[in-house]
């Protein structure tokens, strides 16, 4: 059975960073690669929104309200996809999902971790 374990997020202050990560437990090699892997984020409140994500080639997505502070990767060998979030800002607060969609297969959600931004 394939699960998304994500990291634990935590508490930062603005301009501060922080790296989240989420591993597809289960999933074999060869439907990796034909998964696109991605985070998505909801603040109380608001609806679930993309925030980047990395195709099996390394294309990324990005929200415009990341661009140039987030970064997402990926290691096929691990199984592996990262959220790197640098100069974090309050509105970036936020419960944050890891996401697979896999071609002519399922979409899965991890459980969702709390990232807070606050001084």
């Amino acid at each position: 059975q394939v699960q998304l374990v994500e990291s634990r997020g935590g508490l930062v202050q603005p301009g501060e960073s922080l790296r989240l990560s989420c591993r597809a437990s289960g999933m074999i090699s060869s439907v990796f690669w034909q998964t696109t892997m991605g985070w998505y984020r909801q603040a109380p409140g608001q609806q679930r929104e993309l925030v980047a994500s990395i195709d099996n080639s390394g294309n990324t997505n990005y929200a415009d309200s990341v661009k140039g502070r987030f970064t997402v990767s990926r290691d096929a060998s691990k199984k592996t996809v990262y959220l790197q979030m640098n100069s974090m800002k309050p509105e970036d607060t936020a419960v944050y999902y890891c996401n697979s969609k896999t071609r002519n297969g399922p979409e899965r959600w991890g459980q969702g971790t709390q990232v807070t931004v606050s001084s």
